[in-house]
């Protein structure tokens, strides 16, 4: 199984089972085993328990994994407290490393681990769980899942027991709670409830902020940009997706304020085009900077997929490291398009920001691409590639390659090393055959031509141009057989797809 750089396992969060009754309904389900107060599920009694159930979490772990073993003791002590919830809520975990259950981790979508989920209806509705990772937390969040999706307000008490100027709220307004506009409101509630709040009213009046309404209406809350905002379309999708164009600041803060955490996730995980200016916060020059490229975002608004962040050089560090810059760059703006593709004004002034964000809109900036400079001494039996060569050594040398994507700190790439090195030393003297790998995290490589979702992926191309992604056995003998059954005789430089100076290839490698 592979792992994604920016995704946890699941861990199945499910409540206590104390009382012996309850330990008897577990024992009877399946054979499930409980340890403590949360249920052990594997692939015996996984689907069977699931089943049985209206409402219960699961958590995907790894023994191995840090942040499971942080989880751990807090995920037991929410069990233990929601075990007199009524009706109780169960949390469960599975062990997905286990080579038995992996084929649970494939069917969840488990990308890292702790991944927890949400099964409902006996497991006919799978939710992800997007709430904290401590006990107290995780009890206040799992009451509200298993409650009404949408809470009553009848006066102005109740909506200030809900409604929070730091949170995001949705309300419904309707002149009676019955009819298609309330059903379709309490469908959209149930469905996105463990994404958003929601609440609904017979009055407008009662709420902290807009005007009152004279028809149904479900009115976004939030503590950003202009505080709230109204739509009276209440088709279910359409309803989704402005909550989800609502739900993001015009322009997402990246600094050390904890509020601002999810609306960072929620930028990077977007499907937009991405515009990022990293600065220094406190430095001379920061107000004229941070307000010309506000306005500039105010003034792109609903021209295009585009998505704005202004990240804070204290806070952001990582972030530059990860795109590859220095510090002595900012401030800059990078640009990331759909394509993956990145383009880059650094050193900027707040009157350049304008017509460059203008000049990349009309397609005359130039992509940046990370590298590391392409080794001027190569001669290992597995060769480095780079960002600036990857292309020519893998498609254009007219040879055969093997090519590792790899990260420093992957687990599983420093397993595979060694037994890499092994099968590049068995083909030294074939000169049709590159073994070769490229540091994935330190080099940029075309996403439209290799996928790589997790650590390591390995990539084989023929001589003739034949590009396949390498799934087979990890072992020596595995990968060498691959690569016998696939070799094939060099393409002489004329012959290839993309002719290029192969003494230059050869040279660098």
């Amino acid at each position: 199984m592979k792992f994604s750089n920016f995704f946890s396992v699941i861990l199945a969060l499910f409540l206590g089972i104390s009382s012996p009754r309850l330990i008897s309904a577990a024992e009877e389900e399946g054979g499930a085993k409980v340890a403590e107060s949360v249920l052990t599920l594997d692939h015996t009694n996984f689907h069977d328990t699931i089943k049985k159930h209206d409402f219960i979490v699961l958590e995907f772990y790894a023994p191995w994994c840090g942040h499971c073993k942080s989880l751990a003791p807090e995920y037991e002590k929410a069990a233990s407290l929601l075990s007199s919830h009524d009706p109780p809520i169960v949390l469960a975990k599975i062990d997905a490393n286990e080579e038995s259950n992996k084929a649970l981790a494939t069917e969840f979508n488990v990308g890292g681990f702790p991944t927890l989920k949400i099964a409902r209806n006996g497991g006919k509705d799978i939710t992800d769980y997007k709430g904290p990772r401590v006990a107290d937390g995780i009890v206040e969040y799992l009451k509200k899942q298993v409650g009404p999706a949408s809470a009553a307000i009848s006066s102005a008490e109740d909506a200030s027991n809900l409604i929070s100027d730091s949170k995001v709220f949705v309300v419904g307004v309707f002149p009676k709670f019955s009819g298609e506009e309330f059903e379709n409101f309490m469908t959209l509630a149930d469905k996105l409830r463990s994404d958003y709040d929601f609440g609904h009213t017979l009055d407008a009046k009662f709420l902290p902020r807009g005007s009152d309404v004279k028809v149904p209406t479900v009115r976004f809350l939030k503590p950003f940009d202009e505080l709230f905002v109204d739509s009276q379309d209440f088709n279910v999708d359409a309803l989704e997706k402005f909550l989800g164009e609502a739900n993001m600041p015009l322009v997402t803060q990246f600094d050390s304020d904890p509020k601002n955490q999810p609306y960072v996730s929620k930028f990077f995980n977007n499907p937009n085009a991405k515009v990022m200016l990293f600065l220094n916060f406190s430095g001379e020059l920061s107000d004229a900077i941070k307000s010309k490229f506000q306005e500039v975002a105010k003034n792109q608004k609903g021209k295009g997929p585009l998505s704005f962040l202004m990240g804070d050089l204290e806070t952001s560090t990582r972030a530059l490291q990860y795109f590859g810059l220095k510090e002595d760059q900012v401030p800059l703006i990078i640009v990331q398009n759909t394509n993956k593709e990145k383009y880059l004004k650094e050193n900027l002034e707040a009157d350049q920001i304008e017509p460059w964000i203008k000049e990349y809109l009309n397609g005359n900036v130039k992509p940046f691409r990370k590298s590391e400079p392409i080794p001027k001494v190569n001669d290992e039996p597995v060769k480095v590639v780079v960002g600036d060569n990857v292309e020519d050594v893998f498609f254009n040398s007219g040879k055969n390659v093997l090519l590792k994507f790899y990260a420093p700190w992957c687990g599983h790439c420093k397993t595979l090393t060694p037994i890499l090195e092994e099968v590049a030393v068995s083909f030294q003297s074939n000169p049709d055959i590159i073994i070769a790998k490229l540091d994935a995290t330190t080099n940029d490589f075309p996403a439209d031509k290799f996928e790589v979702k997790g650590y390591p992926t390995l990539y084989f191309k023929s001589s003739s141009g034949i590009a396949v992604q390498y799934d087979g056995g990890r072992t020596k003998e595995d990968i060498i057989d691959f690569i016998e059954k696939n070799k094939e005789t060099t393409v002489k430089p004329d012959e290839a797809t993309e002719p290029v100076e192969l003494d230059a290839v050869k040279d660098e490698l």
